[in-house]
């Protein structure tokens, strides 16, 4: 049975960053062409924000096989109140034009210095979804629809228990580092999926091509963690196998 654990990893963990950022090359550069392969010759997918960020993996493992645990998912929090950002700007700055009104809030953030974040690279192993849902379909000796049904329902888990314990970790480093509010870019499905799970995003300009057709949101942390007492408070737990920065 596949089990997962989430963790923060230490910028200087350079090992743990190069598979991130090997996992990244592989969504974002193999999987989905959003960065083109000149670009990251190495095999990494990493940019000038990295140094400036939060980063948190999600590890499968299945403890009743020899295999060596591995990283199958990832996200980063861009600090906005990081000294050297690129051109002083997040990404959503730099590629999404916002509507006037949250221009000037972004502004205002900054001038009353109120701790904000961008997240983003969020990325799930296409491998690690194949690997486990394609051996279940064609180890079938008859195409057996309702198995189809019962692969596709646990793929959806799968990718719902990793985005989930990553928002935990997003979660938990939002309280250590006091931040008030994330900014994001994406597509609108990830947005209502987010939404069915209580976490509530506003949009904040119109819909811009940035890695496919997506749209600038910005979230208010704590409004966000006083709906999730009723609506989903497991986003108010400490992912599985979470540690404080000190441990």
């Amino acid at each position: 049975m596949v089990e997962f654990r989430f963790k923060r990893v230490d910028i200087s963990d350079e090992e743990r960053m190069m598979k991130l950022f090997h996992l990244r090359y592989q969504v974002y550069v193999n999987e989905c062409g959003f960065e083109d392969e000149k670009d990251h010759q190495d095999g990494q997918e990493q940019d000038d924000y990295d140094k400036h960020s939060s980063h948190f993996c999600a590890i499968s493992f299945d403890p009743e096989r020899p295999d060596p645990p591995r990283i199958i998912g990832t996200v980063r929090i861009i600090h906005g109140f990081s000294q050297g950002l690129p051109n002083n700007k997040l990404p959503i700055e730099t590629h999404c034009p916002f509507w006037e009104g949250e221009a000037r809030r972004l502004e205002t953030l900054r001038r009353e210095g109120i701790p904000f974040a961008e997240i983003s690279r969020l990325a799930i192993s296409k491998d690690f979804r194949k690997r486990e849902i394609d051996k279940a379909i064609y180890s079938q000796t008859d195409f057996d629809f309702q198995e189809v049904r019962r692969v596709n329902e646990q793929r959806r888990q799968f990718e719902g228990m990793i985005v989930l314990g990553l928002y935990q970790c997003i979660y938990q480093e939002s309280l250590r580092l006091g931040l008030k509010h994330w900014y994001g870019v994406m597509v609108k499905g990830l947005s209502g999926l987010l939404r069915r799970w209580g976490v509530f995003w506003e949009a904040i300009g119109e819909p811009v091509e940035y890695h496919g057709l997506r749209i600038p949101y910005i979230a208010d942390i704590e409004k966000n963690a006083e709906g999730w007492v009723k609506l989903n408070p497991l986003l108010l737990e400490k992912p599985v196998g979470w540690k404080s920065i000190d441990s």
